[in-house]
């Protein structure tokens, strides 16, 4: 009984004193923080841009050209085939809707872009090209990525 009585006026004492101590210092809070958080930080970052620029399936959302959208399967082919002639640097596809063939042609992150070669395929073809939103191939340079300033 006389160690309990000893050791909770040791306690107060102690606390006391502490207030005391901790009264004259103003309101801060200093933070240390591990360096490799930071580093974290930072791809997390990078992971979650790319998260958000894609549609899944590992594609990534964009646009593409529509050239043509009809129900004859071997003029929808015929034109892909001029695409890859005039337009060898875009890739070009065939997306079956029933009872449709659409033809599309590009892989663009950006509408400026798909832009500029729908102004060159309106010289092929003057009636219908239109730029329409899709699940486009991209493989995102790591400078679109970083965040830093």
């Amino acid at each position: 009984m006389k160690y309990l009585i000893i050791n909770s006026f040791l306690v107060g004492l102690v606390s006391c004193f502490s207030q005391e101590a901790f009264a004259t210092v103003p309101d801060t809070i200093i933070v240390g923080q591990d360096p490799r958080l930071e580093v974290l930080s930072q791809k997390q970052k990078i992971v979650n841009k790319k998260q958000s620029m894609m549609a899944g399936n590992g594609l990534y959302r964009g646009f593409r050209i529509q050239v043509i959208s009809t129900n004859q399967r071997d003029q929808a082919f015929r034109i892909k085939a001029e695409l890859l002639t005039n337009f060898p640097d875009h890739k070009s596809y065939i997306i079956y809707q029933s009872p449709n063939f659409k033809v599309r042609i590009g892989n663009f992150i950006k509408k400026e872009d798909a832009e500029m070669l729908k102004s060159q395929l309106n010289k092929f073809y003057p009636r219908g090209v239109y730029i329409v939103d899709d699940a486009v191939e991209y493989n995102p340079r790591e400078d679109e990525l970083n965040l830093q300033p």
